[in-house]
């Protein structure tokens, strides 16, 4: 019982407690305690109400509520009609169940709604309740989160909440990262490390400087996109509200005429009368749409919720829905399908070098450069010459830079910066694909050192298993170099990429694909990126997808689908996620419709009774909500 909430304690109990008394009517029916007369009857009547009310007075209640408010012809209407016209025929027992069993439908979608919030419930108790902050005396305050200003110096003690986004000025730990991102493995952080709020602290203090205030931290974002999600409806969703919107009425009007048409046209209205009110009533109750109106959204909040059990967060259903479907994938390069850093990829000695050499000599003459491409160079050198023996240096802004070392002079730099000072590359050397370094040692070339920002390691992978999903096209976009682009698809199997592009160029690419495909979202596209350039092009695309690790704020805040982890693997696992969301979806529609219309026709002519009709509406109802909870398990896919 520790698994149910109050309320739905509460509901069980009765439910139990009216069954108990239903079963106990029945058995004293059948053993004849009652006279057959129409004092028994009415005794009868009186006693099958009890257990009628206590089981379904909440249901008559918003009946007759939505009368009075003029909002008919929803379920409970529909209940309360279909149970009073039974009780009317004299039919109490299936007057009774039709309520009872309606409400066991009715308790199990709640059930299965609240399993189904329970993964983006995990989600939202990454709010922290409190933060430690440390004041200029060096005392320790406990202070509400929204208190927080830029810049406070905050103390997370282990196993506490990282209150706001910010930098570790002291300490060195694991943390767990699991609520945000889905990843079982704890990251280490040090000082100078970017910390984001949400996680939680290991088993060391850390001091952490605050990057943010609260209402604009990582955690506070989370919250508003799940909290919004559930407002954007899926196009199944949208057609099942339309649906049900018309279908309600539709089938009262049925009802209503399968009442009075049949037995004024047979001439004899008194005698037939009462045998076509039940079943119009058997009617009402199998046409009951809440098999569709529990089951379809209950799927999509259910893969919504698988979603980010597993670190990725969809704003709304609809983005789930168009995700089953994708046609074409057109992604950024940096951060995105690279890791976002430069990388040593390859050296080139000359003859009477080697690559230890060329390493050694450029990591000197970087020493005291903090550019990308000099400190790929220098985390690259295992055996540093000693800083005691680089004399002076001289840097060129954006060519190269120049410096001693021991009797040597040795340069770092670029095509143009070697034309400068005219040392001539060998024709083999200008022939390397990346970001070329040459080296040069008192005046001549030694050697030529390739820096790039290397792809994902598990990218190329990931492309395929996109392709392997139904993508039909997936395009790099970048804004690098047209060699740099190319070595870069060449690693990943992409074929189709653009270089050299604004940000403005990216919308415009985008804006032409989307031309291609048509405007029926029959065929969506979706742009992966990062960055703030980006926020432009993921606002334009059908589907926007930010890795929200290192994404920026704009990127996240524009993008329809966010990867919290900026591991490119979860968007096909998200595909997985929602192709099995849309399928469940659809087949609940076609069996609930398929029930139904078999049933209505039984229960029009006369063969199905109101058993059937209870099976009919709560049977299917259970059914689909036990197939829609399938989304709930973790990892689905």
């Amino acid at each position: 019982m520790d698994r149910f909430t109050d309320r739905q304690k509460k509901d069980l109990r009765r439910i139990i407690i009216s069954l108990v008394m239903f079963a106990a009517l029945i058995i004293a029916e059948h053993a004849h305690v009652f006279p057959d007369t129409e004092a028994g009857r009415w005794l009868l009547l009186a006693l099958y109400l009890v257990p009628y009310f206590l089981v379904g007075h909440d249901v008559v209640r918003k009946c007759l509520i939505g009368i009075k408010n003029r909002q008919l012809f929803d379920e409970s209407f529909l209940m309360t009609l279909a149970t009073v016209g039974a009780f009317g025929c004299g039919e109490f027992e299936e007057a009774v169940a039709v309520m009872l069993f309606y409400q066991v439908g009715e308790f199990f979608q709640d059930y299965a709604v609240g399993k189904s919030r329970g993964a983006i419930s995990q989600l939202m108790s990454i709010a922290p309740d409190f933060a430690n902050r440390e004041t200029e005396s060096g005392e320790v305050e406990v202070i509400d989160p929204d208190d927080i200003e830029i810049g406070d110096i905050l103390v997370i003690k282990p196993g506490e909440k990282i209150p706001t986004d910010g930098v570790v000025i002291e300490g060195e730990g694991l943390i767990n990262t699991s609520a945000l991102t889905g990843e079982s493995m704890p990251r280490l952080v040090k000082e100078g490390d970017q910390i984001i709020s949400g996680c939680i602290n290991g088993d060391t203090l850390l001091r952490i400087q605050a990057a943010k205030e609260y209402d604009d931290s990582t955690v506070m974002q989370i919250l508003e996109l799940v909290e919004d999600a559930a407002s954007r409806k899926s196009v199944t969703e949208n057609f099942i509200t339309r649906f049900a919107h018309y279908y309600t009425p539709a089938v009262v009007i049925a009802a209503v005429a399968l009442a009075f048409i049949p037995p004024l046209i047979s001439g004899s209205f008194t005698s037939e009368f009462g045998k076509w009110v039940l079943r119009a009533c058997t009617f009402l109750v199998i046409s009951c749409p809440c098999a569709l109106v529990i089951s379809v959204p209950l799927a999509f909040f259910g893969g919504i919720g698988a979603a980010s059990s597993n670190g990725v967060l969809v704003k709304g259903s609809n983005f789930l829905e168009l995700m089953a479907n994708l046609d074409t994938i057109v992604s950024d390069k940096t951060g995105t399908l690279t890791e976002g850093r430069f990388k040593v990829a390859m050296i080139d000695a000359a003859k009477g070098y080697d690559t230890d050499d060329i390493l050694r000599y450029a990591a000197a003459a970087e020493m005291g450069s903090s550019h990308p491409i000099a400190t790929a160079i220098i985390e690259a050198c295992e055996d540093p010459i000693p800083a005691s023996k680089i004399k002076g240096g001289q840097t060129i802004a954006g060519k190269g830079i120049k410096a001693g070392i021991g009797r040597d002079e040795i340069a770092v730099g670029n095509a143009g910066f070697f034309k400068d000072e005219g040392i001539d590359i060998p024709e083999q050397a200008a022939q390397i694909s990346g970001t070329n370094c040459y080296v040069a040692k008192n005046g001549s070339y030694i050697g030529t050192i390739s820096v790039a920002d290397m792809p994902k390691e598990d990218a190329a992978d990931t492309i395929q298993e996109m392709y392997g999903l139904g993508v039909k096209r997936f395009v790099m976009l970048t804004g690098d170099a047209e060699k740099v682009a190319a070595d870069v698809a060449s690693k990943l199997g992409i074929s189709d990429y653009r270089a050299e592009l604004l940000p403005m160029d990216k919308v415009s690419a985008v804006e032409e694909l989307l031309a291609d495909l048509g405007d029926d979202n029959k065929r969506p596209l979706a742009f992966i990126g990062d960055g703030i350039n980006d926020a432009p092009v993921l606002s334009r695309a059908d589907v926007g997808i930010a890795m929200g690790s290192l994404g920026s704020d704009a990127a996240i805040e524009a993008a329809d689908i966010v990867i919290m982890d900026d591991d490119l693997a979860r968007i096909p696992l998200v595909m997985k996620i929602a192709r099995k969301t849309v399928g469940i979806s659809k087949a609940n529609i076609v069996f609930a419709l398929a029930v139904k219309f078999v049933c209505l026709v039984l229960g029009a002519i006369g063969i199905a009774n109101m058993w059937v009709a209870v099976f009919a509406d709560v049977g299917v109802a259970i059914i689909c909500i036990l197939n829609s909870m399938r989304m709930l398990v973790r990892n689905e896919g």
